[in-house]
Order: C-alpha cells, then structure tokens, then sequence
C-alpha cells in the first residue's frame, strides 16, 4: 500500500528517505511509479487465495486489483516462477497461475505452496510502506525498511540526498565518515523533537567518540562501549549499588587512575598538577 499524505502529517522518523532526480521529483505520476518499482513485493502480497489439488498442484489465486496497482502481470510471475524451476499454466480468465506438480503427498505441496508464497516478485528487499511525502515543491518517498546500497543502483534515484537512519549500513556503504554525520543529524532530530537544546559541541563530541576509530561503537550510562574499567567510575552514574555488588562479587580491582574515581575517594586527580610527584632531598 503506497500513501500520498502531506510531510506535516508523517507521525514518525522513516528509516528511509529516498529523493528523486529532477526529472521525477516534481510530477507526482513519475514518483508513485518509482515508488511501485522499490516496493517490495512477494507472491504473498499479490494473491487472493490458493488452492492445492493433489492431483495438479499448487493453484496460485491473484488480486486483479492489487497486480494492477503494482503495475505487474500475470506474465510476469509466471517468467519468475519458471526461472525457479516450475512449470506453471496461466489461466488469464481466472486470474490464476497453475504451478504443475505430478506425484506428490500432502506435506511436499504444502511446503511447496510456502515457498512460492514468498518468492520475491519485484522490488528491493527490505523496502515496504511505503509514503510519497510532498516536501515543498518535490515529491519525496520516506519507508519502513532500508537497502541503501540497492537504492542507490536504482536509475532516477538523487544520491546526493537519499539517506537512511541505520548508521551501520551508511558507515557500510558511505564510510564511517558520512555515518558520523548521520549520528549528529539523528542525535540534534531526536532532541529538537523533545524540546531540548544541546550545544552543538557536545553532540559532535559524542559522535567523535563513537566513530574515532573507523568503527561505529555504542556509547551508553558507562561511556563508549568496552572503554570505562573504572568500578566506581561506572558506579557513578545511575546504577551504584548494582555495579558495586557486581565487581565485589567478580573481584574487581578499582586502580584509581581516572578523574571521577579520584574525586570519589578525595584524592588528586590526575590532570595537571595532579600528575606530578614532588620529591624531597634530605
């Protein structure tokens, strides 16, 4: 199901915003028939109803409507089928496609059927509801799923612009560079909506941190992951008493060299003056 809805009236942040070449962005015809090409679509999606014969087969039931909308054809599900090996008779007058199977049980039909059902008829994998957002002028298409490197190997797609908010598949198609940027947009999207305001620093910092080493880490309550060894420095934020029981328990050892686990204890900590020993000759 494709939607034409205004950008104001969206009730949450897609996965996906695919923008379009100029040729397309401005005509809403041209952007709902990209929209149908990136959708994906499986026989599931395309039939009404199945019939298994124990005699003939597997009798695969599809929507007129529905194949229509999708701008697909009898005879295409039938060229798919065969490429998978399946020898089919096509009944135009009932909207049907007979997949032939010759001496089979109950059960070998039936996972037959299944497997048929999910068979991929067009579109990109992991592409689905999809919207057409009217932004300004232009005509944007926002979904649920995300495949940003197929999108990008789809003619009429503006590359420039085209984005996803899973940073792991932008770090994996862009570089770890373009998913640092993403992090700061989605980080300031998600507080602007809340209200909040942040120093822009701050934000960059964060996403400094989580990137720094050409790999995205996650970044939580105790800091970047796998960085803070630190007990009481992890005790220090939210969850004391679990930590604390933890690591007396597990044996830990706090050797004081960070700056919160010496504030903690009321020793100096070790930054500036705090790193030098003074010594006393006799």
């Amino acid at each position: 199901m494709i939607e034409l809805v205004d950008a104001r009236k969206v009730p949450a942040t897609p996965t996906m915003t695919v923008y379009l070449e100029k040729s397309k962005r401005f005509s809403q015809s041209k952007a709902l028939d990209f929209a149908k090409k990136l959708q994906h679509t499986t026989i599931s999606d395309l039939v009404s109803h199945t019939e298994v014969d124990y005699l003939s087969g597997v009798n695969l039931i599809f929507d007129p409507s529905t194949i229509a909308e999708r701008n697909i054809t009898l005879s295409d599900i039938q060229e798919i089928l065969e490429a998978n090996k399946r020898e089919c008779a096509t009944n135009p007058k009932t909207n049907s496609i007979m997949v032939v199977v010759e001496d089979s049980d109950v059960s070998t039909l039936f996972t037959l059927r299944n497997k048929l059902l999910s068979l991929t008829v067009a579109g990109i994998p992991g592409i689905s509801n999809l919207t057409i957002v009217k932004e300004g002028k232009e005509w944007v298409i926002t979904t649920s799923g995300s495949n940003l490197s197929k999108v990008f190997k789809m003619e009429g797609v503006d590359k420039t612009r085209t984005t996803t908010n899973n940073i792991w598949e932008i770090a994996s198609v862009l570089g770890i560079e373009a998913a640092r940027n993403v992090l700061v947009n989605e980080i300031t999207d998600t507080l602007d909506e809340q209200g909040l305001e942040v120093d822009i620093r701050h934000i960059l910092l964060v996403s400094d941190l989580m990137t720094s080493t050409g790999n995205i880490k996650s970044i939580g309550r105790h800091g970047i992951a796998g960085t803070k060894v630190s007990v009481l420095a992890r005790a220090a934020f939210e969850i004391t008493v679990p930590t604390l029981a933890s690591a007396s328990v597990t044996g830990e050892i706090e050797k004081l060299r960070g700056v919160t686990e010496n504030v903690i204890v009321g020793l100096p900590v070790p930054v500036g003056t705090g790193i030098i020993d003074l010594f006393m000759r006799r």
